[in-house]
């Protein structure tokens, strides 16, 4: 075989020398404190169920959709979907993509056009950043959920490079952070946004499913669904599921389907993957209640063990189901995850350019399906191995 070019074996090494490099890793037997399933929805058996049946009413057989969704695959159970989604999370419209990443570097490569300009926050995920990236508008960012940073960048630019009636400026937050589990102030960020006449954009990948009355995400437990210009929503975390949809207007749906080139020049989900997100959603609304409160039971137990133990000071501030624990360095934080490890939990360990370096973490992801004494024991270990 053609060996590596030089530049990337030496960029390997690199990562060999400080102990960051990344393997691919195996689904372990592990009491589970590392994946997105919060509501166990992934191995639901309801849902898995239900998802067959759904493909049976429809008489659908497929394996694939065929092709992508301008062309031959976009099947019936793509309108299904869209329109629950639209009617769950109170928008105009829904237009749903392969993964969280195609929509995000689909929605930020197509949007914001030359002249306007992207203002996000520090800590906001790496697939924003990249569609961003792909961007003709010029971007900057502020510092983690700071609206007086946000608003102090926006004054400075606009002193820098003028005004232009027809320059669009975009703001773009999550409503739950993945490294941190923290959450902006979306009143105050949404009604400086309004004010001013900006465009803001939330991803609420790690909201849906636990906050609100049903799990609509954060923005509808706000009653702010319709201030926003779109709303990102994935189905690989609590959904179980696999996919993504953008919230929005009409025009926006219609904008995203003719420009948007992950949507245009992607091959469709497959039914089964698209049924499976209609029986997710159902159950979400008429059953999923219980594993709901299991969930915020078990986050709120979290906690309180976390101030039993004197463990919060090394704990970020989070309400939702994300809890991260700062250990800085690489091989500090290897160390107690492996240790972990060894004693059956599965936590993972966080480390840059996923962070910053000095905030190497372990993030440990609460789920309905962790019992009390599984809780309990994993922080004493850390307690004791820190």
């Amino acid at each position: 075989m053609i060996t590596l070019p030089h530049k990337l074996q030496q960029k390997l090494k690199d990562r060999i020398a400080d102990n960051s490099l990344r393997r691919l890793g195996q689904t372990t037997g592990l009491v589970d404190f590392s994946s997105n399933d919060y509501l166990g929805f992934a191995k639901n058996e309801t849902i898995f169920s239900k998802t067959f049946q759904s493909l049976l009413n429809y008489n659908i057989a497929e394996n694939g959709a065929t092709g992508s969704r301008l062309l031959s695959g976009n099947h019936q159970l793509y309108t299904i979907l869209e329109q629950k989604l639209a009617a769950f999370h109170e928008a105009d419209a829904a237009l749903v993509f392969n993964s969280g990443y195609d929509a995000n570097i689909g929605f930020f490569s197509a949007v914001p056009q030359r002249g306007d300009v992207i203002f996000y926050d520090e800590h906001i995920h790496a697939s924003i950043r990249d569609g961003i990236g792909m961007s003709h508008a010029k971007s900057y960012k502020f510092s983690h959920n700071d609206l007086y940073a946000l608003k102090a960048k926006i004054e400075t630019t606009q002193k820098d490079t003028g005004s232009d009636a027809h320059k669009e400026v975009y703001v773009v937050t999550e409503s739950v952070f993945s490294m941190d589990g923290d959450m902006p102030d979306l009143k105050s960020f949404t009604g400086h946004c309004n004010e001013q006449g900006y465009r803001l954009i939330v991803d609420e990948a790690h909201a849906v499913g636990v906050l609100g009355k049903r799990g609509e995400g954060y923005l509808q437990a706000l009653k702010l669904q319709e201030k926003v210009f779109a709303r990102i929503v994935t189905f690989g975390k609590a959904i179980g599921s696999h996919g993504a949809v953008i919230l929005g207007s009409t025009d926006l749906k219609e904008y995203l389907v003719n420009f948007s080139r992950s949507l245009i020049y992607s091959t469709g989900l497959p039914p089964h993957g698209v049924a499976t997100c209609i029986a997710a959603y159902t159950y979400l609304e008429e059953e999923g209640q219980a594993e709901r409160q299991r969930l915020l039971d078990n986050i709120g137990y979290f906690k309180q063990q976390l101030k039993r133990l004197k463990l919060e000071k090394y704990f970020s501030r989070s309400g939702a189901a994300i809890q991260s624990c700062v250990i800085t360095s690489n091989d500090k934080v290897k160390t107690v995850s492996e240790k972990l490890k060894d004693k059956g939990f599965d936590v993972k360990a966080i480390l840059p350019p996923t962070v910053p370096e000095g905030q190497e973490r372990l993030r440990f992801c609460i789920h309905s399906y962790n019992s009390k004494e599984e809780i309990g024991l994993v922080l004493e270990l850390l307690s004791r191995y820190l």
